[in-house]
């Protein structure tokens, strides 16, 4: 993670990414477009990866990337964890990919005013 202060950013990310309905998912790139970071995927990946350090509950399971592979599962708990909270919401995971991605796919951007 890059040196300096993130925390604003990355309560920002949290935010949104608690607003994510069960059984739908977005990307990191579209979590940075809606806070106008468009340029910016990467350090919401960032924010993803320390929210295991956060008392409150984030729900990062539901952030993966814009082919909506599970590429964040290795910063669970376990391997498989992310894959497993996602099929309990009711997703299909084949080799680590969302079957039908863009069937549950959450645009922040269309989903919420800004």
């Amino acid at each position: 993670m890059p040196k300096g202060n993130n925390d604003g950013f990355f309560n920002l990310v949290f935010e949104v990414v608690k607003l994510i309905p069960k059984g739908r998912v977005t990307s990191y790139g579209a979590i940075a477009n809606y806070l106008g970071s468009a340029k910016s995927s990467r350090m919401v990946g960032w924010a993803m990866n320390s929210t295991h350090n956060l008392p409150d509950k984030i729900p990062a399971h539901r952030v993966v990337n814009r082919n909506g592979l599970l590429t964040g599962k290795v910063h669970f708990s376990h391997i498989d964890m992310m894959q497993k909270l996602l099929e309990a919401e009711g997703l299909t995971i084949e080799n680590d990919q969302i079957k039908d991605f863009k069937s549950f796919f959450w645009d922040p951007t269309n989903e919420l005013s800004i």
